[in-house]
């Protein structure tokens, strides 16, 4: 197939370029700057320059392509309120141009990269794709927010005959991740980890190379105007750093920051736009992990597309283990 990637330079994207590059699938991925995103060239990849700013411009960047692939897109917890504008655009306003002109190009099919976060908090339960939040509780983050936002307005295409699928991942792990919550689990299989915070936050965590197959499974055989949740197993941060703790041969950090304390903190923090080591509005991160879970079943994904995501225990040794860097090494060969 000939397929069109946004977000082909960022972490999950780069795993599914490599992906459908591997099988032969031509890939037009769009870029920002093409020699930032140089480690993408390979045989059956093309780097396009685009902002993904025109719908007029997309539509002729897709012409001719099979498939869309839209996993552009901002992840940011505690942004300040003059970055917000910039993160609708990203989230939502790329959404829609990109959506808009796949259409306007007849691609016969369009997967869209949402998010489980687009549950909100779970409380404890892992949600299917059943699942609908009340969206009078508000909302999480502002990255909330516009995610959810995005997941709307492609569910909104679909009934006017936008061919698309969505799949969700939870919390993406693995090669090239630079996430906080990826560099926690890192930190402490290495035993650099010092302390925690805000370690009752739930996630399902997913391997990146777990995911990048998901997602070209749904391209390949994903039904029209459904969801998938690609999702891994649940756990809280707690629990996963002590997992990686004990896989490096290490016990897990003894000191916790109280979340009281960063409550106390919060706002002297955000009123000066975020002190040392701190995100500008911590009162957003706080709320939006703190004893908040964002769990989301797989089954749906398993049954019609195969998606099989290894354990967290497997995930961590094979991106941080003694033989990882080796089986990069030769997968890339």
């Amino acid at each position: 197939m000939r397929v069109v990637i946004t977000g082909g330079a960022g972490f999950i994207g780069r795993a599914v370029v490599e992906r459908l590059a591997a099988r032969g699938d031509e890939v037009v991925a769009l870029v920002r700057d093409p020699a930032r995103a140089a480690f993408l060239t390979r045989d059956h990849v093309s780097l396009v320059v685009s902002d993904l700013s025109s719908v007029d411009q997309l539509t002729a960047q897709m012409s001719g392509a099979d498939a869309v692939i839209h996993a552009a897109g901002q992840y940011r917890i505690g942004i300040k309120a003059a970055e917000r504008a910039a993160m609708w655009d990203a989230n939502v306003g790329a959404t829609k141009r990109v959506l808009d002109a796949a259409v306007a190009a007849r691609v016969e099919r369009i997967v869209y990269v949402s998010t489980v976060n687009t549950y909100g908090n779970t409380h404890g339960e892992q949600s299917d794709e059943t699942f609908r939040r009340d969206e009078k509780r508000g909302f999480l983050s502002w990255y909330d927010e516009t995610k959810f936002r995005a997941h709307q307005a492609a569910q909104e295409r679909i009934p006017r005959g936008a061919p698309i699928v969505i799949v969700m991942p939870s919390q993406v792990y693995g090669p090239n991740d630079h996430s906080d919550a990826s560099a926690q689990i890192e930190m402490a299989f290495k035993g650099k980890l010092r302390f925690t915070a805000l370690a009752g936050l739930g996630v399902s965590w997913v391997h990146v190379d777990d995911l990048a197959a998901g997602i070209v499974a749904a391209l390949d055989r994903g039904r029209i105007g459904e969801s998938y949740a690609l999702a891994g197993e649940p756990q809280t941060l707690r629990e996963s750093i002590a997992v990686a703790a004990r896989l490096g041969g290490h016990k897990p950090p003894r000191l916790a920051v109280p979340t009281r304390a960063l409550r106390l903190v919060a706002p002297l923090n955000d009123r000066l736009g975020g002190l040392p080591s701190l995100p500008a509005n911590l009162h957003e991160t706080i709320s939006s992990a703190e004893d908040v879970t964002y769990w989301g079943k797989h089954e749906k994904a398993t049954a019609e597309l195969g998606f099989s995501p290894r354990s967290l225990e497997q995930g961590i040794l094979d991106t941080w283990g003694p033989d990882a860097a080796g089986a990069r090494e030769r997968k890339r060969a």
